[in-house]
């Protein structure tokens, strides 16, 4: 077998950096990858545009991630976002700083992102092999399979051939690993880098999971995050392709009457969002949908009925919005709802909203009663949508469980049940809300295990 100093499974984000921080430390690596060529997900994220990390703190950052999110301390003492932007930087990269702190290229190109990384990739100490997919990770014991990745809502949690052992111990120490095409590779350093269970046709299938379970590490159940969510109101389809901006979206759970047009007595809030949202054909999506993605799909694993309020005017009270419509009605009494609201909503969405206040939309402005002028404020204050489920983790943006960090030494990223054994990425059980902490968690653990094998 050939002789590695380490051996990184999955060109990803993390396990590309896992690689170019070892081999500038003079380490002999060996990178795998089953995909035809790296960063295959990278070229995706961000729209394409990738967002690569955020301009925020420390402190800032944590409070973005779930709930083991102390356990990324010590990887961004090491390697945070500072160091990212330099390393990208340094390299000729252009970056820019958005709204919300989110850093893109500045050509909002991808591609270029993953240039850089590839050129480094471009290292004497680096061999770097394409299209190979690994099967086993080779180790004197293995742990026998514990089956501790339950079926979810949406069937089993990962995919691919299972290669159980008969074997009833722990190995102490990685060997090397075995690929599907049959190549045997040495090494006493592995690191696991292989992404989670979103989307698959970029490699990520759950090998990582497998190979972590086998070796005798739990694995937190696998479920979606970051999100879009389907609605049962059909109406929305003719919305399909609408942004709105500035809105609050609101979470409701078991609200005693499920058709409430506002959240009155026995409606529990459970979270909110302030932002951006778009409109699909089975539901809604984007920033603040995605981000409370994982709410919602833990209120439906309870049983519980589940519904979402749009606010499109959360800077408004009742009053003023209730003054601003009448002197739109008093400015032009003749003047057509449909027509009336143009100055209030986006016009693809008006006459299905007045439908849904049940206001006629020929109805002059000099005709609307008090009580149907209640109901448009009411739906402009708490549209209410009745969430039907969450897209699956395999259209999900980042897969939430993984590897326990509890068995993760957070100052190595090395296994402490495995010697020689090491975790970057996805493939832990990390996930934060959309703006650039995924891909610096990616980056900053992958930093920290090649300054570690």
């Amino acid at each position: 077998m050939d002789q590695f100093d380490a051996i990184i499974i999955g060109a990803g984000p993390a396990g590309m950096m896992a690689a170019i921080r070892a081999a500038e430390r003079d380490r002999k690596i060996l990178l795998l990858e089953r995909n035809k060529s790296p960063g295959k997900k990278l070229l995706i994220s961000g729209k394409g545009r990738c967002n690569l990390t955020n301009s925020g703190d420390v402190k800032g950052f944590l409070a973005e991630f779930s709930e083991s999110r102390n356990f990324l301390r010590n990887a961004f003492a090491r390697f945070f976002n500072a160091d990212l932007i330099s390393f990208f930087e340094d390299a000729g990269l252009k970056l820019k700083t958005e709204r919300g702190g989110r850093v893109f290229p500045v050509s909002n190109h991808s591609s270029d992102v993953l240039d850089v990384l590839k050129s480094k990739l471009n290292n004497k100490n680096i061999r770097f092999l394409s299209g190979e997919r690994v099967k086993k990770v080779l180790a004197p014991l293995e742990a026998k399979a514990t089956n501790s990745l339950p079926a979810g809502r949406h069937g089993k949690c990962y995919s691919g051939e299972a290669d159980a052992s008969n074997g009833a111990g722990i190995s102490n120490k990685v060997s090397g690993v075995l690929t599907y095409s049959g190549k045997s590779f040495s090494s006493g350093h592995i690191v696991i880098a292989t992404g989670g269970l979103s989307y698959p046709q970029t490699g990520s299938t759950g090998d990582g999971y497998k190979l972590a379970e086998k070796l005798g590490h739990r694995i937190i159940p696998l479920k979606p995050a970051l999100s879009a969510v389907c609605v049962k109101e059909r109406f929305i389809r003719d919305w399909q392709g609408i942004a709105l901006k500035n809105v609050r979206l609101t979470l409701f759970a078991d609200p005693s009457d499920p058709d409430a047009r506002t959240g009155g007595t026995g409606n529990k809030p459970i979270a909110e969002r302030f932002g951006e949202m778009i409109f699909t054909h089975f539901g809604i999506s984007g920033p603040i949908v995605l981000d409370l993605s994982a709410v919602v799909y833990d209120a439906l694993a309870l049983k519980n009925e589940v519904s979402m309020s749009i606010n499109f005017k959360p800077a408004l009270d009742y009053k003023t919005l209730d003054a601003r419509l009448l002197r739109e009605f008093k400015a032009s009494p003749g003047k057509k709802m449909r027509n009336i609201f143009k100055n209030i909503l986006p016009q693809g969405i008006i006459a299905r909203f007045l439908e849904y206040c049940n206001v006629n939309a020929d109805k002059g402005a000099n005709q609307v009663t008090a009580d149907e002028r209640k109901r448009l404020i009411e739906g402009l204050f708490g549209l209410r949508l009745t969430v039907e489920e969450v897209m699956p983790v395999s259209q999900a943006i980042v897969t939430r469980g993984g590897v326990d960090t509890r068995e993760i030494n957070p100052k190595t990223m090395e296994s402490k049940i495995v010697k020689g054994l090491f975790f970057a990425g996805e493939v832990i059980d990390i996930d934060a809300r959309t703006g650039g902490y995924n891909m610096q968690a990616a980056f900053s653990t992958g930093w920290v295990c090649g300054d570690n094998i």
